[in-house]
């Protein structure tokens, strides 16, 4: 591996003085963020699993690493990433994973993916390889810089390795399925959230609520005497599909954009024109709207979150103004963070901001 290490640091020195550099993977998540530009650095040459301890519930995997490789070594033993990472494609790989930040079903009742990231091994635009955090979850000292990487779209170097602290598989799972409203849904969920019950994901659309169960066989008895519901038989594939996008609310339209929009879980019902989709509890609204983009985030701020352009509608062409705009004083930090382990500019320019 030394010699591919080589190649990238041979690429970023030539960077510097050149072109940037577009880091990518498989690929599976080049539509998210802003628009790709530079050199494509492929990091599937870095791949493998470096450590892995399943009595101390961490793995150490490279970034080129298959995904879908990870959880299958995984699974042997019975355990899992447990916030549930979207794949959106056959080819993605840990570094896209932990560079898109993403987070699928179980994220309410889990946590998102940088509450997994235990420490990160990084190439710097010197080409200097630099370690932060380790391999257990009480490491940290300063500045919490590979909780940072997540979601930072590749903009701040190139991720090398990656420690992620991994869960047990439940030991049996189940869906209950509730017909009702909108409102009564988002009640409902926040009641529910503030009781010991085993959810472990929740949806909402077209006025069917189904929340997922998981758990020891008493906990889930007992959690479906206290709820109700109906129970839902092999709701595995819907689960999956949820978290794929693979389900038929996620087909792309012609006249209309696909946004996610967070808010406290609290949030009745927003009066916005399109179909939504919501999960986590009520934090998490899906909308497809063709409503001016400046409207929809006034709606997510009233709200007290904020509203992010997922997928651009088909006739669609621009990827400008994909995220919510930041404070002055966060977008500042954000820049300063950048100006530190950027200062060329050479990594992804543009995929979060438009001027960095």
């Amino acid at each position: 591996m030394e010699q591919v290490l080589q190649e990238f640091r041979h690429r970023i020195a030539a960077a510097r003085a050149e072109r940037p550099l577009r880091i990518a993977g498989g690929g599976s998540k080049d539509w998210y963020g802003g628009a790709l530009r530079g050199d494509v650095l492929d990091t599937r040459a870095y791949r493998g699993i470096v450590a892995y301890d399943p009595t101390e519930l961490v793995i150490t995997v490279r970034c080129g690493t298959p995904l879908a490789e990870v959880e299958a070594v995984l699974a042997e033993k019975n355990q899992m990433l447990a916030f549930e990472p979207p794949h959106f494609g056959a080819a993605a790989t840990v570094g896209g994973m932990v560079a898109s930040g993403l987070s699928g079903p179980r994220r309410a009742s889990v946590g998102a993916l940088r509450d997994f990231v235990l420490g990160v091994v990084l190439m710097n635009y010197r080409g200097e390889v630099l370690h932060f955090g380790g391999q257990v979850m009480k490491n940290v000292a300063g500045y919490d810089v590979s909780r940072v990487l997540a979601g930072s779209l590749g903009t701040l170097g190139l991720l090398l390795e990656v420690s992620l602290k991994v869960l047990p598989r439940p030991f049996e799972e189940t869906t209950l399925r509730f017909d009702m409203n909108q409102a009564d849904a988002i009640r409902a969920l926040n009641q529910w959230g503030g009781q010991p019950l085993p959810i472990s994901g929740s949806v909402w659309l077209d006025g069917v609520l189904a929340v997922r169960l998981s758990g020891a066989a008493p906990a889930l008895r007992g959690a479906r005497t206290r709820m109700g519901g109906e129970e839902v038989a092999d709701a595995g594939g819907f689960w999956h599909s949820l978290r794929e996008q693979q389900h038929s609310f996620f087909e792309p339209m012609a006249d209309a954009s696909l946004w996610r929009l967070s808010v406290p879980s609290v949030t009745p019902p927003l009066d916005l024109t399109g179909s939504q989709l919501i999960e986590w509890g009520g934090a998490q609204r899906w909308l497809h709207s063709a409503a001016p983009a400046a409207a929809l985030r006034a709606a997510a701020t009233a709200a007290g979150g904020h509203a992010t352009l997922f997928r651009a509608g088909v006739a669609h062409a621009g990827r400008d103004a994909v995220f919510h705009p930041l404070s002055p004083a966060v977008a500042g930090i954000q820049r300063r963070l950048k100006q530190a382990f950027d200062p060329a500019g050479i990594f992804n320019p543009g995929r979060l901001a438009q001027d960095y």
